[in-house]
């Protein structure tokens, strides 16, 4: 399960709405989690009350197009599957909200099956499933 913040600067919904379904798919392109499997805060920073800054580190010249994404999931991809996933989430960035990929900036954080609780205070990779009533089926990922 990965867990997706996007932050854009003047963002309107619809463009908030294509960077995380560029994500999305890319997640579940190059990395295989299951479709339903999505968990985004995406945020539209208006320049004023919020905003984002960036300076042209590594000589990538960005503006104000520029989106921050940060990825959350279990560790175990190879450093091949996450130049894959970011390569095509620049991409679709591209092709579905006009972002051009030098204003794409992602950063991964790995952690472990501990880490996670889907809800009801339970850490269901590690305390088994279900353990809760509502819950019904176990977690695939």
């Amino acid at each position: 399960m990965p867990f997706v913040r996007i932050d854009a600067l003047r963002a309107d919904p619809e463009r908030l709405d294509a960077l995380g379904r560029a994500v999305h798919d890319a997640l579940v392109e190059t990395i295989g989690f299951p479709p339903n499997d999505r968990f985004q805060v995406l945020t539209s920073h208006d320049g004023t009350s919020g905003m984002l800054r960036y300076d042209d580190y590594l000589g990538v010249r960005r503006d104000d197009g520029i989106v921050y994404i940060a990825l959350t999931m279990r560790s175990g991809r190879t450093p091949a599957q996450k130049q894959a996933l970011y390569r095509r989430i620049a991409e679709l960035a591209q092709e579905y909200a006009g972002t051009e990929p030098r204003n794409v900036f992602i950063t991964l954080t790995e952690n472990e099956s501990a880490d996670w609780s889907f809800g009801h205070g339970v850490a269901q990779y590690i305390d088994g499933w279900p353990r809760h009533p509502s819950l019904t089926r176990p977690l695939s990922h």
